[in-house]
């Protein structure tokens, strides 16, 4: 590969941290392939990012020792060999096939009532108070109570299991930084625990809850295609993630854009029928997770330059949803967008599992504020959660009178 190429991309640059899109806008500029961290390579336009997601030239699975690299030595290590989110077929589509079933769509409609009454509960005394955390007091709780829901979690330990799943977030960056990695690992170790013996309760005496659908369609498999015990059990942790983090950063990304953007706040109460596509620019506007990583396995060519066997290529999902070449005025914030084929869900086999729980869950959030609440206001200065993979905040203070 040649040597000559212009930038080098550091994600954990606080500037980056701040603000990656004017960087983002300098990388394409810049040809649209730039150096990463050892052995990466990062790719920030569409028209790269969107088909090498889809290519099957390019890997989830990593050696062991990328594992170790990433996370450091702990359980997180076997967890993410056994997990959906980094096997490829044939293994990939034997665990997809049985993970689907969480989100299937008639599962989802079902939820849609359940989804409605928590935003209620979650904001009526928000209402009365004339204020809110919108991510303390709505991002997290919802989609955590929601996930517990869908997996069968007993509403008594719901409270025990939220600082843990807020743990294994973590675990989920592209690398993990080091004062991270204990509560990684950490969080791993417990929900495992916990987990195997909800199966064990549930293998007992099933309920109507995604533990015990698994069971069932596990037991109707052919003997060679069965899953181990752990591997239901760490794809079962992992739907957490998939479950909570992507809708967690969505609503808090969401209401920051709309305290920023008045003007769309207004044009949004005014029709309502817009807030589907308002939800998709959202996504596309400040994506809930800004890269993702695939393992080269054969050579690809992008850019004009060739990338070897053995190198990651990091996509950046946040940067193609902002390409100019792609989407007329990215950085402005239009409810109406359409087309918006944005790429915050990622694409091909691994598009994400939980895109339509986050719709539905961003959604109502939303649309209960707007029909509520007499106005959305700035009740003091949001604060940003710093980390390289996702955009989200630690605090979004919003006035609702």
């Amino acid at each position: 590969m040649s040597s000559d190429l212009p930038l080098k991309f550091d994600s954990r640059d606080p500037a980056v941290l701040r603000d990656p899109y004017p960087i983002y806008a300098e990388l394409r500029a810049s040809g649209g392939l730039s150096r990463g961290g050892p052995g990466q390579w990062v790719v920030s336009r569409y028209d790269d990012v969107a088909p090498l997601l889809r290519d099957r030239r390019l890997s989830h699975e990593y050696p062991p020792e990328y594992h170790e690299f990433s996370t450091g030595e702990g359980p997180a290590q076997s967890f993410f060999q056994r997990i959906l989110l980094d096997r490829d077929a044939p293994d990939h589509t034997r665990l997809r096939r049985l993970m689907v079933q969480a989100f299937s769509p008639r599962l989802l409609q079902r939820m849609h009532d359940y989804i409605e009454q928590q935003v209620d509960l979650l904001l009526r005394p928000a209402l009365e108070r004339g204020g809110f955390d919108a991510v303390t007091e709505l991002a997290f709780p919802l989609p955590v109570t929601v996930v517990c829901e869908l997996v069968g979690i007993p509403a008594v330990d719901r409270d025990l299991v939220r600082p843990h799943a807020i743990d294994l977030a973590k675990a989920f960056a592209l690398h993990v930084a080091e004062e991270d990695r204990a509560a990684a690992h950490g969080a791993v170790a417990w929900l495992r625990e916990y987990i195997g013996e909800l199966l064990r309760e549930r293998r007992a005496s099933l309920g109507d809850d995604l533990l015990s659908r698994m069971i069932v369609a596990e037991d109707a498999e052919e003997p060679g295609a069965r899953l181990t015990a752990e591997e239901i059990v760490d794809n079962t942790v992992f739907l957490f993630f998939a479950g909570f983090e992507t809708t967690t950063n969505l609503i808090a990304t969401s209401l920051a854009a709309l305290l920023d953007h008045p003007e769309e706040t207004a044009r949004l109460r005014h029709d309502p029928g817009l807030l589907p596509s308002a939800v998709e620019e959202f996504l596309r506007y400040d994506a809930p997770i800004q890269a993702t990583a695939r393992l080269v396995r054969e050579p690809v060519e992008v850019g004009g330059r060739t990338v070897r066997p053995g190198r990651v290529l990091v996509l950046l999902l946040g940067s193609a949803n902002h390409d100019e070449r792609r989407f007329a005025d990215p950085g402005r914030l239009d409810i109406a967008r359409t087309p918006n084929p944005h790429l915050s869900f990622g694409g091909g086999a691994h598009h994400c599992l939980g895109a339509n729980l986050a719709r539905i869950e961003g959604q109502a959030a939303i649309g209960w504020l707007l029909r509520h609440a007499p106005a959305l206001k700035a009740a003091g200065d949001v604060v940003r959660r710093q980390s390289v993979t996702f955009r989200s905040y630690r605090s979004v203070p919003v006035a609702l009178r």
